[in-house]
Formats: C-alpha cells, sequence, structure tokens
C-alpha cells in the first residue's frame, strides 16, 4: 500500500501554520517511506510549493510531487473559480 502525504494545512489554509514543524514533518515523512507529497500552487498563493521545495532540498530524487493548478483563490482564501485557459495553462506550467 502506498500513503501520500497532502500537505495544503502547511501553508494556513485551515489556520496559523509552522514552518519548520511542516519541515520537519516532511523529513520525518521521507525517512518513514512517505514521498508523494500532493500540493497545488494556490496553497498559500505558493507558499506551499516553496515550502516542499525547501523541505525536500538535497532529497529531491527520493519524493514524487503531485501539484494542482489552475484554481484561483481571493485574499480571504475563497475560491473564486477555476482558469483553465491555455495561456494561463502555459503560465502554470512555466
Amino acid at each position: 500500500m502506498r500513503i501520500a502525504l497532502g500537505c495544503m494545512g502547511m501553508s494556513g489554509v485551515y489556520g496559523k501554520t509552522d514552518d519548520a514543524q511542516s519541515v520537519a514533518v516532511l523529513h520525518a515523512a521521507i525517512e518513514r517511506g512517505i514521498t508523494f507529497f500532493d500540493t497545488g500552487d494556490f496553497y498559500g498563493s505558493g507558499h506551499n510549493e516553496l515550502l516542499i521545495g525547501k523541505a525536500i532540498a538535497g532529497r529531491r530524487d527520493q519524493v514524487q510531487l503531485s501539484v494542482k493548478f489552475g484554481a484561483l483563490r481571493g485574499p480571504d482564501n475563497s475560491l473564486g473559480g477555476v482558469d483553465a485557459r491555455p495561456v494561463a495553462l502555459k503560465n502554470f506550467l512555466a
């Protein structure tokens, strides 16, 4: 059985977070064989991707990433729709 770690909660979506604690959780997951991390570019307006990048520095070859994109978030973190225009997709994938 494979286990993945959803990382949305590490970027303030559910409330206050602690980057050092989140990095420690990601390191502990890797050490225990959990190597599939789920993120989105709209989790914390890019914060989640930066956080995961910091946590996996030097370990990138040990993990797999699933990155959702296209969702639009408002300043209050509300979902503002989805942007799936070809020009937007090129930007998200760059």
